[in-house]
């Protein structure tokens, strides 16, 4: 039986460069199917030398942004010892740094093993995302940095997790004819609010595809072409009376929407 494929993922901080750049690889050979193991936070020798170990028993191979010179020396021997390919991702473009403009790294722990804020701040804004998606909590709607409105399917959960991605808490709540805007979409300073909109006919297409794909009839309600109208309409009332900024996200790709709402919070 063939052992699964696997790259090892090792730093002395969190390690998510190297795992970026693994995966930004895996993607050129969608064919193949490995595993990406992650070991961060590394502090020791022997936590270097089980990782070889267990890569050479595998027939994996390693990607490591260790900045601790010890510890980058010592993969590198074990690597050579053991028979496994072992990919300095950090380790070059430092070299290059010295050599060019003579200067070198610091070493200090707290800036090697810290985790920055804005890493910080990302993981926050993920968690705030999915924990106030599609209007699951109401209160959320007062914390968020940027809210989104809209109808069905206009793309409030991708662009949430997008946004979320750049540190930005993000909140989205779905606008029905049936159901009143809560409370807390009123009067709250310090949040952006965006309406998003869509072209009734490609709204209609994207309903009818998402029926299918959940085997439902295409006849249902949910992608009638009359009641779409109705629900935009309904929904560009509400946005009216927040007076707040609206985006038509017809044929539009998540980053560039994404783009626009972080340039309306830069100013």
């Amino acid at each position: 039986m063939k052992t699964e494929q696997t790259i090892y993922v090792c730093s002395d901080a969190v390690g998510e460069t190297a795992e970026a750049v693994a995966k930004a690889t895996l993607r050129q050979f969608s064919s193949q199917q490995v595993k990406i193991k992650r070991y961060g936070h590394l502090r020791t020798e022997d936590e270097v030398v089980r990782i070889v170990k267990e890569a050479a028993r595998t027939g994996g191979f390693i990607s490591y942004t260790l900045v601790q010179p010890e510890l980058r020396e010592l993969m590198r021997e074990e690597a050579v010892k053991y028979g496994v390919r072992a990919v300095d991702v950090m380790g070059p473009m430092m070299q290059a740094f010295v050599d060019t403009f003579g200067s070198f790294p610091r070493r200090e722990p707290g800036l090697l093993h810290s985790i920055d804020e804005a890493y910080h701040r990302r993981i926050e804004a993920i968690e705030f995302a999915v924990k106030y998606d599609d209007g699951k909590d109401a209160r959320g709607l007062t914390q968020a940095q940027v809210v989104l409105i809209g109808v069905s399917r206009t793309s409030k959960t991708p662009l949430s997790v997008f946004l979320s991605h750049k540190g930005i808490k993000t909140a989205n709540l779905p606008l029905m004819p049936e159901v009143n805007p809560p409370e807390e979409l009123k009067g709250e300073p310090g949040r952006l609010i965006v309406g998003l909109t869509m072209q009734p006919e490609h709204l209609l297409e994207i309903r009818t595809e998402r029926l299918k794909a959940l085997g439902l009839p295409a006849s249902a309600q949910y992608a009638n072409q009359e009641r779409i109208r109705e629900e935009l309409e309904y929904a560009a009332g509400v946005m009216e009376a927040l007076n707040c900024p609206v985006i038509d996200v017809t044929n539009r790709a998540i980053e560039e929407t994404a783009g626009i709402i972080m340039e309306w919070l830069s100013k």
